[in-house]
């Protein structure tokens, strides 16, 4: 697959490049630029990021960074048994155990939330950072809700993360969870809310919390250009109108 210019390799974490060391410098510059277009497409054009995955795991299937990424490109392409795999390739090679709340989401996208949920009380989850738990704690949310078990969702989520005041890189995420549980169990007054605090946390705009709590209240967006377009159509019309009572 073809490389744009401006990619060097270099841009890649220092993490990652030191594992990189281990090959041949113009295989290791290879695989390094594919990583890059993954990363660079992976929320834009999931496809593209998953076919440059592939190269790289073809370059360097070794590499435990190599078969992370390729993870997360199965991942993002809902290819869930695929990046499982790829994911306990990594972790095996790592013994890092911060793979764990995703392999977990791919059980769940695989339709097994009661594996999830086992991986949820496993004694690797003490293991993650805050973010790490956190992110457990969503999964095994989402775990609750495939299985029917609104409520147990709802009390999933209930933690002090949540009860926080202070905003985290999770906490609009864990807010609007935490919303949307509200609503699908019919508490839409407490879902407000939290659609609403999510709003104040979602700096960088990563949930659609606003058009949520939009919605909610009634509010309805027009699109300015296809109400342009309307106009257009009306006045057409109306034109139209005009010389067909002009030829009478």
């Amino acid at each position: 697959m073809p490389i744009p210019e401006d990619v060097t390799g270099d841009e890649i974490d220092k993490d990652v490049r030191q594992e990189l060391q281990s090959l041949p410098k113009t295989l290791a510059e290879d695989v390094a630029k594919n990583l890059v277009m993954v990363a660079r497409l992976i929320d834009e054009d999931p496809e593209g990021a998953y076919g440059y995955s592939k190269v790289a795991l073809r370059l360097a299937s070794r590499v435990a960074a190599v078969r992370e990424a390729a993870g997360f490109a199965a991942y993002a392409n809902q290819k869930y048994s695929e990046a499982l795999a790829e994911f306990r390739a990594a972790r095996r090679m790592t013994g890092n155990v911060d793979l764990w709340p995703v392999m977990a989401d791919c059980e769940r996208g695989l339709g097994r939330p009661e594996k999830a949920l086992e991986m949820a009380g496993a004694p690797e989850v003490h293991k993650l950072d805050k973010a790490g738990q956190v992110e457990m704690r969503l999964v095994a949310a989402g775990a609750r809700r495939d299985m029917g078990q609104l409520d147990a969702a709802i009390v999933t989520l209930q933690s002090p993360e949540l009860a926080s005041s202070s905003v985290q890189p999770w906490t609009a995420r864990l807010r609007y969870a935490y919303a949307d549980a509200l609503l699908a169990a019919g508490r839409e007054g407490e879902a407000r809310e939290w659609f609403a605090k999510a709003v104040e946390a979602d700096r960088d705009g990563s949930t659609d919390a606003s058009d949520r709590l939009a919605e909610l209240d009634g509010v309805e967006f027009v699109d300015a250009l296809d109400e342009d377009e309307e106009d257009d159509e009306s006045r057409g019309g109306a034109e139209g109108g005009a010389d067909d009572r002009d030829e009478d």
